[in-house]
């Protein structure tokens, strides 16, 4: 199985070979600017000592300060990051924001830490990255296993080291310097490249099954906003199992359900148990695969019956699996795309944290739409003028801003 460094690299090499880029420049665009590892010791509540292995991987600031989120799951290792945070240049560039990319993490099971014990990690993490971070520097944001309040601590223990700074990081309480929006950014996003990618296609939404595989933050809000539009969804899921009902889930009803069951579809009766393996696989017009990487991949890429996916997960798809479904005509809306609301409205909120000046949530969302709109109408031209995927144009678009910003900056 092709690791997630090597699958970002051949997107990039097959969008570099497009637009026919210097080897020389290729080499400046690929190798990171920076690479953090560090380690982080925290006392447990029942007096045990335990470390932790932290990353951080600052890739590209030719456009910006760096920006990308902190992840806290056990999987995280550096491979991982490192090809996150290329993935962050990129998808800053196609929804042309001012930023860079970078990505980081602690390899930790954030369920099995108390409230106490997530809070420690997070300071001391802080503790050990903030001279490499700063709001003209590295901004970071929540990913999986981090949150508002995550992002609270962050902000608050960097302070200690630096004075008030709101804009050392995104997504944050909007009682703590945060912005309206910003938790349903992601998703709403999705959901906005959704319906755009319907209309390019000339279909309803009223006739147009969906099956979202993850009900967390990006997959409950991707519902709400497609079910508002009239779609029919018809599968959800959590690491509980898959819910399917043919005639179409009362979204409200089972965001309601998760909300009162600690942000879990366990024990939800409105709709048929499936695994989900299986809401994968389902017969629905849109796939949209809302929570780990690589559920798509060589082992059921055959059974996969979707006529597009929207990529609302990072790498969802491995590239293997990719390639068999461009073959079979699958339209895949790319993440570097279909998933960047999340860091657009992040911008909106560094933004009004250097001004000292604050959005209402009508306006972040209008300025959302804008935005999402004008990159998601760039790369499907660019898709439809150059006959490619719409994932190489989505790198190509980005390549060439990063690539442009990166000659005109020079070498001194």
């Amino acid at each position: 199985m092709m690791k997630s460094s090597e699958a970002a690299l051949a997107y990039f090499h097959r969008a570099a070979d497009q637009l026919e880029l210097a080897d020389s420049m290729r080499r400046r665009l690929i190798i990171a600017k920076r690479e953090v590892q560090v380690q982080v010791t925290i006392e447990r509540d029942n007096g045990d000592v335990e470390t932790f292995i932290g990353y951080r991987v600052q890739h590209d600031n030719s456009r910006g300060p760096m920006k990308g989120g902190f992840r806290y799951h056990p999987q995280v290792d550096l491979d991982e990051i490192r090809s996150l945070a290329a993935l962050m240049t990129l998808k800053t560039a196609v929804v042309n924001i001012p930023y860079g990319g970078a990505k980081g993490g602690i390899a930790v099971d954030a369920r099995q830490l108390s409230s106490r014990e997530l809070e420690r990690l997070t300071r001391k993490f802080i503790d050990e990255l903030h001279d490499v971070i700063g709001p003209d520097i590295d901004v970071p944001a929540p990913d999986m296993g981090t949150d508002a309040r995550v992002m609270a601590w962050i902000m608050n223990q960097y302070n200690k080291y630096h004075g008030f700074n709101p804009g050392v990081v995104t997504g944050k309480p909007v009682e703590y310097y945060g912005i309206p929006g910003r938790e349903e950014a992601t998703g709403r996003g999705v959901g906005i490249v959704t319906l755009k990618t319907l209309g390019r296609m000339g279909h309803k939404p009223q006739q147009t099954r969906v099956a979202i595989q993850g009900f967390g933050n990006v997959g409950s809000h991707t519902a709400k906003v497609l079910k508002d539009a009239e779609f029919k969804v018809v599968a959800i899921s959590d690491v509980s199992g898959g819910y399917y009902r043919k005639d179409g889930i009362d979204v409200l009803g089972a965001i309601r359900h998760s909300n009162q069951n600690k942000m879990s579809l366990e024990g939800y009766r409105e709709a048929e148990k499936i695994t989900n393996e299986q809401l994968l696989e389902l017969d629905v017009d849109i796939l949209v695969p809302a929570a780990l990487g690589g559920v798509i991949n060589s082992d059921n890429v055959g059974k996969i019956r979707a006529p597009i996916i929207i990529e609302a997960a990072n790498e969802p798809i491995w590239a293997e699996a990719n390639d068999v479904l461009a073959e079979r005509g699958t339209l895949i809306v790319p993440d570097v795309l279909a998933n960047a609301g999340g860091v657009t409205v992040s911008y909106f909120e560094w933004a009004q944290n250097r001004q000292f000046y604050h959005w209402n949530l009508d306006r972040v969302r209008q300025e959302l739409e804008r935005v999402m709109t004008l990159a998601f109408d760039s790369v499907w031209d660019l898709s439809r003028e150059r006959k490619v995927t719409l994932r190489t144009a989505a790198f190509m678009l980005g390549i060439d801003r990063v690539a442009r910003a990166t000659e005109l900056s020079g070498l001194e």
